[in-house]
């Protein structure tokens, strides 16, 4: 039985190229560019270290607290990131959650109102404040920096003179006593105590209690809800589209408009929920409240993986920033460091993360 050689321009037909989904190194390049890997393996190296250099940082008593602070912080780290992610940046949110604590505050102790009228109203107050935010960036054009920074501004001023104006005092307190304040205090400010003696490393009688607020179960609610809206739903396709590209978004029908402004308003109901938390776990609330944390809300998106360009994070990143920035914060005070060097420190894990996340992109598209 003869055979027929294929024809000759077949024969010198070169290969085709490999789908790169396939290649050797294709599941290292899909771990690589996912934005929450540098910021996962900087927390464990950074617990490793606390954990071994202090042993109060790894008791359940002292972990109580670093938890506690990640989780506060790890809930404005997500929806800001999502704003991030989104192409746009808010630096009234540090401010807001002050507010809201404060309007709650007020409503309670002044004028002796329900703590869920109280609570619900500053909810409603908190969304108008982030869907004006939204509306005068996307109609204005004016960068959401300077809109937001505006905005950051007046809240102070409100929260400080108007504060004033209505109780003649700088902070809120005595408030324990309004009407359905027990069960505002359960789902805001209470907390579970879990029996860890049983570790080794804990060896001094009464460190082996580990207080898990209502903080920590509403951060993980809101990573969980914005993870599943990021990667498994229609909205989450349109933020990082908005991001990304705004104008070829449009051109495909994405609707930037309301997108932007939906996540203005989500990042100020995580303002909300902070200012709610902080206010019935402290049982008051202080003018100051807030201010300076837009920045650290922001340093822990970054640190997560997310780009101050847009188009690129995880919610899961952003709640590992805060784990960092909460671990580093109480490891300085474990350790018996000048805490003035916080900042410093921020500062250079800010730089830092921007460098690693720039690395491992490109490292990412080299094996692909």
């Amino acid at each position: 039985m003869s055979t027929t050689a294929p024809p000759v321009e077949e024969q010198q037909r070169p290969p085709a190229d490999r789908d790169e989904r396939v290649g050797e190194h294709a599941w290292l390049a899909a771990f690589l560019r996912r934005p929450e890997v540098g910021a996962a393996v900087a927390a464990l190296l950074i617990f490793l270290y606390f954990a071994f250099t202090t042993s109060a940082f790894a008791r359940p008593s002292g972990a109580s607290t670093w938890v506690f602070e990640s989780s506060s912080l790890a809930i404005m780290a997500v929806v800001v990131a999502m704003l991030m992610i989104g192409g746009e940046f808010d630096l009234s949110a540090g401010a807001m959650t002050g507010t809201t604590g404060l309007i709650t505050g007020v409503m309670m102790s002044h004028w002796h109102i329900n703590v869920w009228v109280s609570v619900l109203t500053s909810l409603v107050v908190a969304l108008c404040i982030g869907f004006l935010n939204g509306v005068l960036v996307m109609k204005t054009g004016v960068p959401s920096f300077i809109v937001t920074l505006a905005t950051f501004f007046v809240l102070r001023g409100v929260n400080l003179a108007g504060l004033k104006a209505i109780i003649n005092q700088v902070s809120v307190v005595d408030f324990q006593s309004a009407s359905g304040y027990s069960a505002g205090n359960k789902v805001f400010g209470s907390y579970i105590k879990v029996d860890l003696s049983w570790l080794p490393w804990v060896d001094v009688p009464g460190t082996g209690i580990l207080r898990v607020y209502a903080a920590t179960w509403w951060a993980i609610a809101v990573v969980l809800v914005a993870t599943w809206v990021l990667l498994r739903t229609r909205a989450g396709n349109w933020i990082f589209s908005a991001g990304g590209a705004q104008v070829s978004a449009r051109q495909v029908g994405v609707p930037v408009f309301r997108t932007k402004v939906g996540l203005f308003m989500t990042t100020a109901f995580g303002a909300w929920i902070v200012g709610m938390l902080t206010l019935f776990k402290t049982t008051t609330a202080q003018s100051t409240t807030g201010v300076g944390q837009e920045f650290v809300y922001i340093i822990c998106a970054v640190v997560g993986g997310c780009l101050l360009t847009g188009g690129y994070g995880s919610a899961v990143g952003a709640a590992f920033g805060a784990l960092i920035y909460g671990m580093v914060h109480q490891g300085i005070v474990y350790h018996g460091w000048d805490s003035d060097w916080l900042f410093s420190i921020l500062g250079a894990m800010l730089l830092g993360a921007v460098l690693v996340n720039n690395f491992v992109k490109s490292r990412a598209e080299r094996l692909r």
